[in-house]
């Protein structure tokens, strides 16, 4: 089996720890997978235990922003935390996307704690036949 390791991952873990959740001002990244399924680009984000009405999709020329808010659950009076792993706070991820997708009809989706977009291919970018036509001339030299 391969191991794949990213030491700057865990770096970003253990910076988040030390400066604590993500602001507006200063959010933290989310996870993220990016790949192309037939003519339609797809991006997916992490974002469990986030609520869909606390997520913020722009699309500004070509730039793609996904903000989101994951905020501490209402705890009853008599409850003592013990311990908090899950990371809460303001999550921000920007991609500038391609000239080659349409972004008049991005259509999003959030199930089981992923929200997934998918772009277009436009249509001036599918690949296309060329067909010769007209009169065969001869070159003289």
């Amino acid at each position: 089996m391969l191991m794949r390791t990213d030491p700057f991952r865990e770096l970003d873990r253990l910076t988040q720890q030390l400066l604590g959740p993500g602001t507006w001002s200063r959010p933290s990244a989310m996870p993220m997978d990016a790949y192309r399924e037939g003519d339609e680009y797809v991006v997916a984000f992490d974002l469990p235990g986030v609520t869909p009405e606390a997520i913020d999709i722009d699309v500004e020329r070509n730039m793609l922003t996904v903000k989101a808010e994951r905020r501490p659950a209402a705890k009853a009076e008599n409850v003592q935390l013990e311990l908090s792993e899950r990371p809460l706070g303001v999550f921000s991820r920007q991609i500038a996307l391609a000239d080659t997708l349409d972004t008049e009809h991005i259509e999003a989706d959030y199930a089981a704690g992923v929200l997934t977009l998918r772009i277009p291919i436009a249509e001036r970018a599918k690949p296309r036949k060329v067909v010769i036509g007209g009169e065969r001339k001869e070159i003289s030299g």
